[in-house]
């Protein structure tokens, strides 16, 4: 993998932990006493961090170093292809990426059930 690479994937991880705990850009530099420009040139793949501060933004979200550097399975975080395309979709859609990191492990119909009950209550709360 390219040093560029290795940037572009830690950058696309470190936005989806920003993501999944609702952090945001300037929680970060306040809460872990970073420079802003730093974290900024994290998130748009320009630097890569030193191995401490990718150790306390692990430490931070609760996560392993690995999941802020590696690269995601070929077809991302889920193992099976159709799980994956529905978690995409939920990906796709802001109000409901905070449901990913409950999805990881389960069944693709698991996955689509969920979906179509969402779909649902949130008809329901438009005709409302």
């Amino acid at each position: 993998m390219t040093i560029e690479e290795i940037k572009k994937a830690f950058s696309r991880n470190l936005k989806h932990y920003m993501n999944v705990s609702g952090k945001t850009q300037s929680e970060l530099v306040q809460e872990l006493s970073f420079r802003q420009a730093t974290v900024s040139d994290w998130i748009n793949g320009k630097k890569y961090p030193r191995m401490d501060k990718i150790e306390i933004l692990a430490k931070y979200f609760g996560i392993s170093v690995a999941d802020l550097i590696s690269e995601p399975p070929q077809n991302g975080y889920y193992n099976n292809p159709e799980t994956a395309k529905l978690v995409q979709e939920l990906y796709d859609n802001p109000d409901r990426r905070v449901l990913l990191d409950a999805t990881r492990n389960l069944r693709p119909e698991d996955v689509k059930a969920l979906t179509l009950i969402i779909n649902q209550m949130t008809k329901k709360e438009s005709s409302d």
